[in-house]
C-alpha cells in the first residue's frame, strides 16, 4: 500500500482553522431557535488521547474501498466477494502481527481491548481450572480486567492484587513471592491508561517463563508508541485496540502464543471463526483499518514518540515553572510521555476540567470518569484524596501541535490561579497554616 505524506494527513485531519487557540469546525451547523446557518460551532482542543484518537485519514482510506466495493464476508469461500475481504483481513492479521513481532496465526481479531482482557483472563482461568486455580493481577488494571477478575473469584478460583509503589510500578519481589503451584495466570498491562507508568513487562514475562506460568499483558496504551516484542519479552497473551492508534473503533485484538502452546477457553459461540476462538463474523472494513494504523505506528514509531516527548515536556515545563504545588503522579521516567496525570493542589479537578472548556481533558479514565470517587490508580499509588480530586490527564498525541499545547498551559496557569484566589484553604496555607495539622470538625 503506498502511503500519503504525513504533511497532507496532518492537513487533512484538521480541516479545521485555528482561530485564537481554539478550533473552528468548518461544518455548519444550526443553532436552536435562531436559525442562522452561516455560524460555525467551536469545538475545543483534543488532549484526552488515552481516551480514543482520531482516525488517521490513511487509515480511512484504506477502509473505504471495503465499505463500498469489496463487501463479501470474509469467510465465504464459494466465490470472489469472500476471497477479496478474506484476502484483505490477512493481510492486515499480517500487520498486526508484525508491530509486536508475533505470528499471523496467534493474532485473533476481536471488538477491542475489553473484550481481548476477558477472553484472555477468563479464557485462559477456565482452561486450566482443573488443575490450577490461582491468578495474579495489580491494584492499577484496566476495569475490565479488574472485573473479570473479580467474576473468576466468584467461580471459586483465588486472586492476588499486587500492589504498586508510589511511583505506579509493582516491586518484582512481590510478585515473585505471590507465586504459588497453582497459578495459571499472571496479568499486568504494559503502560497504564491514567498515570501512563510503564511497567517492566520483560522482566515479568522472564520471571513467569522460568515459573511455567502464562503471562498476559494489557498492551493498548503501549502498541504503537513504545517497541514491544513478544518473543523477546515472554509475553503469551496480549490485549491490543484499535482506536487507541488512530484506528477505526469497534475493533481489536489478541495475541496467543502458539508455541509453547497457550489453551483458552472461548467466550461466545457460534461458527467457529477465529480458530473458534472468537465466533463471529470478522468486520473487513474495521480490521483493514485496524492494520492500516498497525502498520503506520510501526514505521512512525520513533518520530511520534520523539516529537510527543518534546511536547509533554514543553507542557509540564511550563506548567509548573509558573504554578507551586503540581505533582506529577506516577514515575517520572519510567514511563510514556503522551500521557501526563498532574494534581493541581487547592483546586477541584473537576471545577478545573468545567473551566478549561475550550479543551477536550479528562480527569481520569473514559471508562470510569462518570463517578465522582477519586480515581482507584491514584489512590493505589498513595495518593491524598484531596490531591485525586484534583487530578487531569493531558494526552498528547499525532496530531497534537505546540499552538494546542501553547494554549492548553495558558488556559491552565489562568484557571488555576482564579480557582485558587477562591478557595479558602489556599489563603490558609499561603498564610503558613499546615492544613494536615487542623483538627475539622462536622457540623
Amino acid at each position: 500500500m503506498m502511503w500519503v505524506p504525513r504533511s497532507v494527513a496532518l492537513r487533512a485531519l484538521r480541516g479545521l482553522v485555528v482561530f485564537q487557540g481554539r478550533r473552528l469546525s468548518g461544518v455548519v451547523t444550526q443553532q436552536q431557535g435562531k436559525g442562522d446557518s452561516d455560524e460555525s460551532a467551536l469545538r475545543p482542543l483534543y488532549l484526552d488521547v488515552q481516551a480514543t484518537t482520531p482516525l488517521d485519514p490513511r487509515v480511512l482510506d484504506s477502509m473505504l474501498p471495503y465499505l463500498v466495493h469489496y463487501y463479501g464476508n470474509p469467510h465465504s469461500r464459494t466465490h470472489a466477494y469472500g476471497w477479496e475481504s478474506e484476502s484483505a483481513m490477512e493481510k492486515a492479521r499480517q500487520q498486526v502481527a508484525s508491530i509486536i513481532g508475533a505470528d499471523p496465526r496467534e493474532i485473533i481479531f476481536t471488538s477491542g481491548a475489553t473484550e481481548s482482557n476477558n477472553i484472555a483472563v477468563k479464557g485462559v482461568a477456565r482452561f486450566y481450572k482443573s488443575r490450577k486455580k490461582h491468578i495474579i493481577t495489580t491494584q492499577t488494571e484496566h476495569k475490565c480486567v479488574l472485573d473479570s477478575c473479580r467474576a473468576l473469584e466468584a467461580e471459586g478460583f483465588h486472586v492476588t492484587y499486587l500492589p504498586v509503589k508510589k511511583n505506579g510500578i509493582i516491586d518484582l519481589k512481590d510478585l515473585e513471592n505471590a507465586i504459588q503451584p497453582d497459578t495459571s495466570l499472571v496479568s499486568v498491562m504494559t503502560v497504564n491508561n491514567e498515570i501512563g507508568v510503564k511497567q517492566p513487562v520483560s522482566d515479568i514475562g522472564h520471571i513467569c517463563s522460568s515459573r511455567k506460568i502464562f503471562f498476559h499483558t494489557d498492551a493498548a496504551q503501549a502498541v504503537g508508541k513504545i517497541p514491544l516484542n513478544v518473543n523477546d519479552m515472554k509475553i503469551d497473551l496480549m490485549s491490543i485496540s484499535g482506536h487507541k492508534i488512530y484506528g477505526p473503533k469497534g475493533v481489536g485484538a489478541i495475541y496467543i502464543r502458539r508455541r509453547p502452546r497457550v489453551r483458552v477457553e472461548p467466550l461466545q459461540s457460534g461458527g467457529g471463526q477465529e480458530r473458534g476462538l472468537r465466533s463471529g463474523t470478522v468486520p473487513t472494513p474495521l480490521v483493514v483499518g485496524f492494520g492500516a494504523a498497525c502498520e503506520l505506528a510501526q514505521q512512525e514509531i520513533e518520530y511520534d514518540h520523539k516529537r510527543i516527548s518534546l511536547l509533554a515536556e514543553r507542557l509540564v515545563t511550563k506548567i509548573m515553572r509558573e504554578i507551586p504545588d503540581v505533582v506529577m503522579n506516577g514515575d517520572p521516567v519510567d514511563r510514556y510521555p503522551g500521557c501526563i496525570n498532574l494534581s493541581f493542589a487547592y483546586v477541584e479537578g473537576e471545577s478545573l476540567l468545567m473551566a478549561l472548556k475550550e479543551v477536550a481533558l479528562s480527569s481520569g479514565s473514559a471508562c470510569t470518569s462518570a463517578s465522582l470517587e477519586p480515581s482507584y490508580v491514584l489512590r493505589a499509588i498513595g495518593t491524598d484524596e484531596d490531591l485525586a480530586h484534583s487530578s487531569i490527564r493531558f494526552g498528547i498525541g499525532r496530531f497534537t501541535t505546540e499552538d494546542e499545547v501553547d494554549y492548553t498551559v495558558k488556559k491552565c496557569i489562568q484557571h488555576v490561579k482564579r480557582l485558587r484566589e477562591m478557595s479558602p484553604l489556599w489563603e490558609m496555607v499561603q498564610d503558613g497554616i499546615d492544613l494536615k495539622s487542623i483538627k475539622w470538625t462536622q457540623h
